[in-house]
């Protein structure tokens, strides 16, 4: 899409896979792109010396990211994003990394969905964190917490938040929020899904199907698309609580919503 006027088709998939994760590197993008090696190693270099990107090491690996400093970057993220709302939804899942180990066996599948469901009924409190991503001065924090009442039917499941959070960037203002979710345990394909409930239980939103990736991990099957915005997530199990997160990028949208449950 953007191979014409950023010069190679290397160049195109790491600065989309940076709009997305934010740091990256060489060996990581061979992988989970598909590509050579060489032409991803030769477009950072590329862009490193062009200012677009800069690198640091963890160790032995050498990780890059957009460069700060980068004159252009508001510009260039606008790009990137409209650039991304014009994949296919299941291309743009893609993009968005998640380490996992591999599926695993039916019947641990179960057990962990059964683990998740059992804590999700019992959930009472919740505090989050919102975030964008924009790199720009609209870059935002909000961070908020709780109260949750859950009202269980069957294989279904409706969260109904109220609490209050507050934006970092503003002096002590508080505002109130209140939230309905509605998650159901699909047994026989062996995943949960989760809706949004802000225009009432009988015109739910769907956000996106949550199946098994590892121990302790459920990932979105599919990117959701919702307008021109995309949604994908995944929820993370620790006895002591459920992490759930959504990542959502769009237009005007390069935003990562955290959800604590206990």
């Amino acid at each position: 899409m953007l191979k014409s006027l950023v010069g190679c088709h290397s160049v195109e998939k790491i600065l989309l896979y940076l709009l997305v994760n934010e740091t990256c590197y060489a060996s990581q993008l061979q992988r989970l792109l598909r590509m050579s090696l060489t032409p991803l190693q030769k477009a950072l270099i590329r862009l490193e010396k062009g200012g677009i990107l800069t690198s640091y090491y963890e160790g032995k690996t050498r990780l890059y990211q957009f460069n700060p400093n980068y004159p252009f970057l508001d510009e260039l993220e606008k790009l990137l994003t409209k650039a991304f709302t014009l994949l296919p939804p299941q291309e743009k899942k893609n993009y968005y990394y998640i380490a996992y180990a591999g599926h695993r066996d039916r019947k641990q599948q179960h057990e962990l969905l059964k683990l998740i469901w059992d804590h999700l009924k019992t959930v009472s409190q919740v505090a989050l964190v919102a975030k964008s991503h924009a790199r720009s001065a609209e870059c935002w924090i909000r961070k908020g917490k709780g109260t949750v009442q859950v009202k269980h039917e069957n294989n279904t499941l409706i969260f109904t938040e109220q609490g209050q959070w507050k934006q970092e960037q503003e002096q002590g203002q508080t505002h109130n929020y209140s939230n309905r979710f509605r998650w159901n345990w699909d047994r026989l394909e062996g995943m949960l899904s989760l809706e949004h409930l802000r225009l009432g239980e009988n015109h739910p939103v769907f956000l996106f199907h949550l199946i098994p990736t590892e121990s302790n991990l459920l990932e979105s099957v599919h990117s959701h698309l919702c307008g021109e915005d995309t949604y994908f997530g995944w929820l993370n199990f620790n006895p002591l609580f459920l992490q759930l997160k959504f990542r959502t990028i769009g237009p005007r949208k390069n935003e990562e919503l955290e959800y604590i449950y206990t």
